[in-house]
C-alpha cells in the first residue's frame, strides 16, 4: 500500500462530490441498468443522438474517462482509488469490447484510452487481492443485465 497524501484524498473527496450531482447520479443509475451494447451500432440504436440515454452514456464515459486519467498518471494513489471506484470498473467492462470498434469508427486509436488503462490495472489489483474475484463479477452483472435485456426487447 502507498503512501497517501493529504491532497489524493482530497481529489478522492472531490471526485466523490461530482459523482452526487444529480444529473451525473441519474447517468451512472441510468448506465448501470441499461447500457449493454455490443457494437457501435447497437450503442448508436440504443442511444441514439440527442437522446436522454446518449447524454447518460456520454456523461457516464467522460466522467469515469477524467477519474482515470488522474488515477493514471499518479495523482491518486492506485489502492485508494480502486478501493473507491468499483463503479468504474464496471463501466470498463461494459465497453471494453466495444474499444476496437469504437476507435476504428472514430479513426482515434486513444478513444477511452483512461478507461481501459485503468480498467486492466484494477483488474490486475483486484486478481491479486481476491483471484477469481472479477469472473464472478462479470457473471453476477451479466445475470443482473438479462431481465433489462429482456424488458427492453418486449418494449
Amino acid at each position: 500500500m502507498g503512501q497517501v497524501t493529504h491532497e489524493q484524498a482530497e481529489l478522492v473527496l472531490r471526485l466523490y462530490e461530482l459523482r452526487r450531482e444529480p444529473r451525473l447520479r441519474e447517468a451512472r443509475s441510468w448506465f448501470v441498468a441499461n447500457f449493454d451494447a455490443k457494437t457501435p451500432e447497437e450503442m448508436m440504436q440504443k442511444c441514439p443522438p440527442g437522446s436522454q440515454a446518449n447524454t447518460s452514456m456520454r456523461m457516464t464515459f467522460s466522467y469515469w474517462e477524467m477519474a482515470a486519467g488522474f488515477a493514471n498518471r499518479g495523482l491518486i494513489d492506485d489502492e485508494l482509488f480502486f478501493e473507491n471506484a468499483g463503479e468504474g470498473f464496471l463501466v470498463y467492462d461494459r465497453i471494453r469490447e466495444l474499444l476496437p470498434a469504437m476507435r476504428a469508427m472514430f479513426k482515434n486509436p486513444h478513444v477511452w484510452g483512461q478507461l481501459e488503462n485503468f480498467g486492466k490495472r484494477m483488474e490486475a489489483w483486484s486478481e491479486r487481492r481476491a483471484p477469481g474475484n472479477v469472473a464472478h463479477m462479470r457473471q453476477m452483472m451479466a445475470q443482473m443485465m438479462r431481465p433489462a435485456a429482456a424488458k427492453s426487447a418486449g418494449d
